[in-house]
């Protein structure tokens, strides 16, 4: 193992476990200053112990670097290693297997922490032949929404970066906001440009159940309109947040009307919808997504938490699109196997 790889692994790890961003960062920007500086720097520095004069190598990470170099396992890394070797989560191992992407994950270009060639790779290293990119949508501030010159601008990194990393896919797409009138919020020629579109609310949260019904049901039947996103909004931990109050049954109904997928969110703080829902959303016939929303890549681990769910609700794979190739997700998004 070398000391970039290290230093990535021991990262990851911090993520999934949802360790403080300032412990993350650490090992990250060190895993950058490494690569950097080039073998030869490396080994000058080692010899002559000025490794932490290099800007963002502090002691805790030029330990697992010496480590790295002289061939062993750094302790830090090992460590975590045996403290990350259980389950997240028990059962859904079987359905795990057979996912193939990720619909919903973010980047530094709206309120992720990595860049977003640093997502890509992480989802290649996982095992996944495709993850779609789905930064938000521009009204959303607080999570830095992509404007739609940024989103063009994304597109063009994209389109770029899957010339590298073939046969792995990454897909374009966007966390697009639900307004509270249900439309969507980004310019309708845009959204027919993405591969996928995840539509999600985060605003207005406690809206009467019935105008919240009726924000849903707009949104779901939106054309390109792919996967509705965490649908009650319920927050588990901390302060936490109830969840919405909507026509599950109306709402999930119009989904398998229109093939919109309802996304099992597998963030800790979310598991959103709870398994009342995700049968109700089950017995109307609606597709399902399982989406890590993963804000860093170490949360890119998360799909298990979705699948164990899904597979206690008798979910079955065949119903569920992150288990299909690229190209017939494409070709359901794209409108060509719709209802």
């Amino acid at each position: 193992m070398d000391a970039v790889t290290a230093l990535r692994r021991i990262a990851f790890l911090l993520e999934r476990t949802q360790a403080a961003t300032y412990r993350v960062k650490a090992f990250r920007t060190a895993a950058s200053a490494v690569q950097d500086m080039g073998d030869g720097e490396l080994a000058d520095r080692l010899a002559h112990g000025s490794l932490e004069a290099v800007r963002g190598i502090g002691p805790r990470t030029a330990e697992v670097i010496r480590q790295a170099r002289s061939g062993a396992t750094p302790d830090y890394l090992d460590r975590l290693e045996r403290e990350a070797s259980g389950p997240l989560a028990q059962g859904g191992e079987t359905l795990l297997a057979a996912l193939r992407g990720d619909c919903h994950t973010h980047s530094d270009w709206s309120d992720g922490g990595s860049p977003v060639e640093e997502m890509g790779r992480t989802a290649a290293e996982l095992g996944h032949e495709w993850t779609v990119l789905t930064d938000h949508s521009p009204r959303l501030t607080v999570a830095n929404g992509l404007s739609p010159e940024r989103l063009r601008r994304q597109l063009d990194v994209v389109a770029e970066l899957n010339e590298r990393w073939a046969p792995f896919r990454l897909l374009t797409g966007i966390e697009c906001d639900i307004l509270p009138d249900g439309t969507l919020d980004q310019e309708p020629d845009l959204l027919e440009r993405l591969d996928v579109v995840v539509v999600s609310v985060h605003s207005k949260l406690r809206m009467d159940r019935a105008e919240m019904t009726k924000r849903l049901l707009a949104a779901v039947r939106t054309p390109g309109a792919d996967v509705l996103g965490h649908c009650t909004g319920r927050l588990l931990s901390g302060r936490g947040r109830p969840q919405s109050l909507f026509d599950a049954d109306a709402v999930f109904a119009a989904c398998a009307e229109s093939g919109t997928a309802v996304e099992i969110n597998c963030r800790p703080e979310r598991l959103d919808p709870p398994r009342d829902l995700i049968r109700r959303a089950l017995a109307a016939g609606a597709l399902f997504s399982i989406d890590t929303d993963a804000h860093a890549p170490g949360q890119l681990d998360w799909q298990v938490y979705g699948c164990a769910r899904a597979e206690e609700c008798g979910v079955p794979a065949e119903r569920v699109v992150t288990t299909w190739t690229a190209d017939r997700l494409l070709a359901w998004t794209r409108g060509e196997a719709r209802p």
